[in-house]
């Protein structure tokens, strides 16, 4: 969900770490830091091209927004009709098993602190900030390979930034087993959108299970800040407290709830990202890297040229992701704009590319 942030991290233990690695190209910048991406390459070229995040290029279109929405705070029959959108939209049994949140990173802040510190088994490399947040809440936290025995099991599925994906149906196993022992299995599904047969939203309300949702990526609209979370009836109660009331502003209100309804453009856009997601493979493979995973909202390649190239597409005005810990890997979103793809291009090398000129979709 959110990315990683430079913030001083607490203790985790992390069972995959075999010694200390300087990060290789310079200051570690996490993703959508243009204002870092700037000062680290002050020469670069504007306007700069954001590749470091896995937001969709194309936002939903904003609807309008009833002038009062912007004068008043929300009532709570607005915040109701987004809880209710959300789960229609994700096929969740009710309303009542959602909560809203000013952004995911505010569920996952928030989640740690409503439980007695346990232990906590992250599954990794993933998210930094799942396992930050439950060491700041004092857990003893583990990022691990595989699953191990513990109060609360993080996964994110589809993993960023690799895109591993686990069956529905070992994900239910693992819910009723830590229900079994009085824990959480806590499911990240902010890449979730693009294959809705691999979300658990259906079984939202199953002890033991949390499934968060990130509205921001998938709509594009990152800046509205929406987090879902979908958990039985009495833990979505006790969050919708714990986050206090008007945690999403009223325009916000009123725009993610369209969004939320609207089948034809969630049903068109999954199939622009999926082209998109096939064209940016073919040019990620005629530059010579070799993609390693991702989804329909970004690709991973693997090369022990990373490091050069991070610094070379910086250079160029282009912002991707790397990893402290895997500094032969670089995370590409998706280029926007068909100018976006052409320079892209350019920058890998990659002669004669053509600029894509993505599928267009109505507008609500």
């Amino acid at each position: 969900m959110a990315e990683e942030c430079p913030a001083t991290k607490p203790s985790v233990t992390d069972e995959r770490q075999t010694g200390k690695r300087e990060v290789a190209g310079g200051t570690l910048l996490h993703g959508g830091d243009l204002d870092g991406a700037r000062a680290a390459f002050p020469d670069a070229p504007e306007p700069w091209i954001d590749l470091s995040t896995g937001i969709n290029p194309w936002p939903y279109p904003l609807p309008p927004v009833r002038p009062d929405a912007w004068s008043r705070l929300p009532g709570r029959g607005e915040e109701a009709a987004l809880r209710s959108a959300a789960a229609a939209c994700y096929g969740a049994p009710s309303a009542d098993v959602v909560a809203a949140a000013s952004g995911s990173q505010a569920l996952i802040q928030l989640l740690p602190r409503l439980r007695a510190p346990g232990r906590v088994a992250v599954l990794g490399p993933t998210y930094a900030e799942h396992a930050r947040c439950w060491a700041l809440a004092g857990h003893d936290v583990r990022m691990v390979e595989g699953v191990e025995e513990a109060d609360v099991l993080v996964i994110v599925n589809p993993n960023n930034p690799d895109g591993r994906r686990w069956p529905a149906a070992r994900l239910l196993e693992l819910a009723d087993a830590q229900h079994a022992r009085g824990g959480w299995l806590v499911v990240d599904e902010a890449f979730a959108d693009m294959r809705p047969q691999d979300s658990l939203a259906a079984h939202a309300g199953k002890p033991g299970l949390v499934v968060l949702r990130s509205f921001g990526k998938f709509f594009g609209l990152a800046g509205l800040r929406l987090g879902i979370a979908l958990a039985p009836v009495a833990l979505a109660m006790a969050l919708r407290e714990a986050i206090g009331p008007w945690a999403v502003s009223g325009p916000g209100l009123a725009i993610a709830t369209a969004a939320l309804g609207d089948r034809h453009w969630i049903e068109a856009t999954r199939g622009r990202l999926a082209a998109a997601a096939a064209e940016l493979d073919r040019l990620l493979e005629r530059a010579g890297l070799r993609v390693v995973g991702g989804t329909e909202l970004y690709r991973l390649v693997e090369d022990p040229r990373a490091p050069a190239l991070y610094r070379a597409l910086g250079e160029a005005g282009i912002l991707v992701r790397r990893f402290e810990q895997r500094p032969d890997w670089l995370r590409f979103g998706l280029p926007g704009a068909a100018g976006e793809w052409q320079r892209l291009g350019v920058a890998l090398g990659v002669e004669g590319s053509r600029a894509l000129q993505p599928r267009e979709t109505s507008a609500p």
